[in-house]
């Protein structure tokens, strides 16, 4: 049972990877702190290139659909777009996050915002893509194609 702070998350999404990255699971926690969300990520089976500059950056945003079925052949369509509550642009969306550093495959992150309250994600997705955002395209950061996915539940 993870705990940050002393105390239990509100919500977790629980990740797993598309048909091309069935190895990719994980999980991303979201703790209520002060006036906003502390948000812990986990992730496994993440694409890596051993090249020794290789960047291992993936985007990892919020996104505003609850599911993540395919459509039309797309990895986790149904996601929708980036939550983006406020009609900020690309990249003051509330759904945009830091960027997952990949080590072997495997990354690890705990970040704070004030972006959203833990609870206001409740049944939105966590959405990994295959490359880094760029945080300048729109409407989204250029961030290449979905590979994984979670429906933020409650925790408890």
């Amino acid at each position: 049972m993870p705990t940050i702070l002393g105390g239990l998350p509100t919500a977790r999404a629980n990740i797993s990877g598309d048909a091309a990255h069935p190895l990719l699971y994980g999980n991303v926690d979201f703790f209520p702190y002060q006036s906003g969300t502390l948000v812990v990520a986990e992730l496994w089976g993440l694409p890596h290139d051993a090249a020794k500059c290789a960047p291992n950056l993936f985007a990892m945003h919020i996104h505003a659909g609850g599911s993540c079925l395919a459509e039309h052949n797309e990895p986790f369509s149904t996601a929708g777009g980036h939550y983006n509550p406020d009609s900020c642009p690309h990249p003051a969306h509330a759904g945009d996050l830091p960027p997952l550093f990949g080590n072997d495959g495997y990354a690890w992150q705990a970040f704070y915002t004030e972006r959203f309250d833990s609870r206001e994600v409740l049944g939105k997705t966590v959405i990994i893509h295959s490359q880094r955002d760029d945080f300048k395209s729109q409407p989204a950061g250029d961030a290449g194609g979905r590979i994984g996915c979670g429906v933020i539940k409650s925790w408890r």
